[in-house]
């Protein structure tokens, strides 16, 4: 029989050795960001193309049951030229659907092209980023490494709030954040919150949501659906090997 004073130790012993390999689990700051970093520019330089079917639908107030104004659309994305857009379907006021749906739409079509998509990459180029105080977190399943990200500059295609990336290969899993700057001159800055998942391989937006408000129109909803993917991967850059 093992006296009591051995296991108040083995217990002791046991508790601090599982608190150092939680500890462990988190890499250090500069591991994280360069492998954000990393996991980011992948996924640029392979998505060759994509199409993709989006379902928006607005809500007004705090009514999130009626929609005041849907749209579906088929989203092409090339790599050389940006998105474009084909509306399959629209319904709702024509108010929202122009200036809220088809702003929104505009936004994302200028975003997209070759030298504006670069401004708004989730990496250290445009963010600050810090380990947050509860840096470990399970999402959707997966074990993350959570992210405080500020944005270097004023955009409204950046966010300062929350970044959740997957642990093991640093691909984004979630942001959660409020836009650097207002994309409607009538409405405040939007808190957005995005939910991503691996579609062959590359993580894909799978949801988004984006809250605004204004003393004027009062609080406006739009959230986004994606479903769809089709996607056309470019090969993997081969290194090339040193000669000696």
């Amino acid at each position: 029989m093992i006296p009591r004073r051995q296991n108040l130790f083995a217990a002791a012993l046991l508790c601090v050795s599982g608190i150092m390999y939680a500890s462990a689990q988190v890499p250090d700051l500069a591991t994280v960001v360069s492998g954000v970093d990393s996991s980011v520019k992948a996924r640029l330089d392979r998505l060759g193309s994509y199409t993709v079917t989006e379902h928006y639908a607005v809500f007004r107030g705090h009514d999130d049951a009626k929609a005041a104004a849907e749209m579906m659309v088929r989203t092409t994305y090339r790599k050389e030229t940006g998105k474009s857009y084909q509306v399959l379907s629209q319904s709702g006021s024509a108010l929202w659907r122009n200036q809220v749906l088809k702003t929104l739409l505009e936004n994302e079509q200028r975003m997209s092209k070759p030298g504006n998509v670069e401004t708004a990459l989730i990496n250290s180029s445009n963010y600050e980023m810090k380990l947050d105080k509860n840096a470990e977190a399970m999402l959707d399943g997966r074990r993350c490494v959570v992210l405080d990200i500020t944005p270097r500059r004023k955009s409204q295609y950046l966010f300062s709030g929350m970044l959740w990336v997957d642990a093991h290969d640093y691909s984004i899993v979630q942001l959660k954040g409020t836009a650097a700057k207002s994309a409607f001159f009538l409405a405040n800055a939007a808190e957005v919150t995005r939910h991503y998942s691996e579609v062959d391989t590359l993580p894909m937006a799978t949801h988004a949501e984006a809250v605004s408000a204004s003393s004027l129109l009062g609080q406006t909803v739009v959230k986004v659906d994606y479903s769809g993917y089709q996607l056309q991967l470019l090969a993997a850059p081969v290194k090339a090997s040193v000669s000696r």
